[in-house]
């Protein structure tokens, strides 16, 4: 398991200040295995959210104009980042040498029996697979796990136990919840992981994050 970037200063600013959601919540202890995950997306979301890379707010980034259900609580892994070590991967299972990091944290898909009305949550979820996504030459990796302790989907341990429906219908809201009627935008899934994949995946992704932000310790105690 990578050594986790500890963040006391922040941790100490969250007594009295709103934490940052990609930098300011540890992605915990049990990581890889249960990651703690912020939700910027439910499945009754008409809107799209997404946090603000710069204030941490959760801020609307486009209204659906299209007929696309989320299907899954959607958000992203804190304190991960998809760049170098996320790109190489995929390029080695892609057979592609033109692939580089999207430059945003790692996205993550939660399943749940239950209806959770809103997002900015923060929620453990734990990884049972993912997709390799490509948009364009961008890896933009999309981890599925299941909501913890979830009374129909907490038991899954590995993407091939879900239903086919279910993976169908994922794969489908991120080839599709983009495109424009006549365009094509270039987003393929070139595989669909398990479980033990999603763990290395998420591995590289913290370690691309410590190294683009392995400073954030000392700018904050500066602060």
């Amino acid at each position: 398991m990578a050594n986790r970037l500890m963040d006391p200063i922040g941790r100490l600013m969250g007594l009295r200040y709103k934490s940052h959601p990609w930098h300011g919540v540890e992605i915990g202890a049990d990581a890889p295995e249960v990651v703690t995950c912020f939700v910027e997306m439910v499945t009754t979301d008409t809107v799209k959210y997404e946090v603000d890379k710069i204030s941490g707010y959760l801020k609307i980034d486009r209204p659906q104009k299209y007929s696309n259900v989320l299907p899954a609580l959607y958000g992203f892994i804190p304190q991960t980042l998809c760049a170098k070590k996320v790109a190489d991967f995929a390029a080695k299972k892609s057979g592609r040498d033109d692939i580089i990091g999207d430059g945003d944290p790692l996205d993550i898909c939660i399943l749940s029996e239950k209806i959770i009305s809103h997002g900015d949550i923060l929620v453990q979820a734990i990884p049972i697979g993912g997709f390799r996504m490509l948009d364009g030459n961008q890896a933009d990796d999309k981890i599925i796990a299941v909501l913890k302790n979830d009374a129909v989907y907490g038991d899954y341990t590995d993407v091939e136990q879900l239903p086919a429906l279910i993976v169908t219908r994922l794969k489908h809201y991120f080839l599709t919840y983009k495109d424009l009627p006549g365009e094509a935008r270039g987003c393929e899934i070139t595989h669909t992981y398990n479980a033990s994949e999603a763990r290395e995946v998420i591995e590289y992704s913290i370690e691309d994050y410590r190294r683009k932000f392995e400073n954030l310790d000392t700018l904050l105690s500066e602060v």
